[in-house]
């Protein structure tokens, strides 16, 4: 193991959210009868009509974001940053819970962002300075001599296993996808960066087998630097492909035009992922929509698509609540293009950089919407 790398070390997670139902809102807990109706039916837990999910950070308090930063100034211990980060986790699940989400996530707290928890995990990678002025701040990391082969596991199953104790919904484990990973390296071992996108990838699956043994519901790779990087779909799409090669549980991907600090890092069309996208071994297709319009709901008319859409419900980059009749709207707009079986329903992007209530009250209005919706199809 490389002297710059941590194995199981405290990177700072995401929120602790204060208790869900705060606010005066009236909230509670969902009956174990509507617990029962979020797992799906035949281990598939997206099979609920308008299941609804999260993409996977959550709300990261203004004191958590503290805490994160005191131990890379090293003003408190990995081992304390650490018993946060589960404390964090089980209030995540909770507001989860009362939200009535159906698939939920441990909220990506240990991450600082959506790459170094990965990448200091990562043979081959060498991070020189592991200390940062700011939590969410980027390492910078290199790949100096070509990823090894037999590399050990990276931990997440632990990860899993956790968030497992704590709750009995399916869960949505979601990792960084090879080909932003590798964007965020400086690369001096492979004449070809695709040769370095693949070598990532032939870590993640390993990863991504355990996981789906260990009980993942949904399995998602995110994608968050693609948009940046349309000429290279096929590489990514080649990649993912890797990741979950002998991958026995549902697939998902997401792709978004960036959240860094609430803001997209690019703007444009899904148009670019069509029609390299269909060859992705995955049943679920999670995008951003709330934010930048409907209208690349035109490219599942022109595409036949053999997988379910993760539809953007939530604007994750305002803190304008959206209304349940709003979300149902949304919803409803899809069933133009795709049956209603084939929806699945969640925010833009990740929860990371709203305000814990702000956050809660988004997921509220979620679900009070996908609900909606499902009671006007079905009756």
């Amino acid at each position: 193991m490389s002297p710059t790398r941590r194995r199981s070390g405290p990177h700072p997670p995401a929120p602790p959210l204060p208790q869900a139902g705060e606010g005066g809102d009236g909230s509670h807990s969902p009956s174990p009868a509507r617990r029962e109706r979020g797992k799906g039916e035949g281990g598939k837990p997206e099979a609920r009509l308008f299941a609804t999910t999260v993409v996977g950070s959550y709300s990261v308090p203004e004191w958590l974001e503290r805490l994160k930063t005191d131990y890379y100034q090293r003003r408190i211990s990995g081992a304390y940053l650490q018993e946060i980060h589960e404390v964090a986790i089980k209030a995540a699940l909770k507001d989860q819970e009362r939200a009535d989400i159906d698939i939920v996530s441990d909220g990506e707290l240990r991450r600082d962002n959506d790459v170094d928890y990965f990448l200091v995990r990562m043979p081959g990678v060498e991070i020189p300075h592991l200390a940062k002025a700011y939590y969410y701040d980027y390492y910078e990391a290199v790949v100096r001599h070509p990823i090894p082969e037999d590399a050990p596991a990276l931990g997440l199953v632990d990860d899993f296993a956790l968030t497992r104790e704590y709750t009995d919904r399916p869960i949505k484990f979601s990792i960084t996808g090879p080909f932003s990973l590798a964007k965020r390296v400086r690369n001096e071992a492979y004449s070809d960066e695709a040769d370095l996108v693949m070598a990532f990838a032939r870590v993640l699956n390993v990863e991504a087998r355990a996981l789906a043994a260990a009980g993942v519901a949904v399995l998602q790779i995110d994608e968050p630097f693609l948009a940046g990087y349309p000429d290279q779909v096929e590489l990514a799409v080649r990649a993912i492909n890797t990741v979950f090669e002998g991958v026995e549980t549902s697939r998902a991907v997401h792709v978004c035009y960036g959240n860094r600090y609430a803001r997209p890092s690019w703007e444009g069309h899904y148009d670019f992922l069509f029609p390299a996208v269909l060859d992705a071994n995955v049943q679920q297709l999670v995008l951003e929509f709330a934010r930048k319009g409907y209208d690349d709901l035109e490219l599942f008319k022109r595409y036949p698509t053999p997988f379910a859409l993760g539809l953007g419900v939530i604007d994750v980059k305002s803190r304008e609540l959206e209304t349940p009749d709003l979300v149902a709207s949304r919803v409803k707009r899809v069933l133009q293009v795709l049956p209603a079986e084939r929806i699945v329903v969640n925010p833009d992007c990740g929860l990371r950089h709203l305000p814990p209530d702000i956050a809660r009250a988004k997921l509220r209005a979620m679900s009070a919407g996908a609900e909606l919706a499902r009671q006007e199809v079905a009756g």
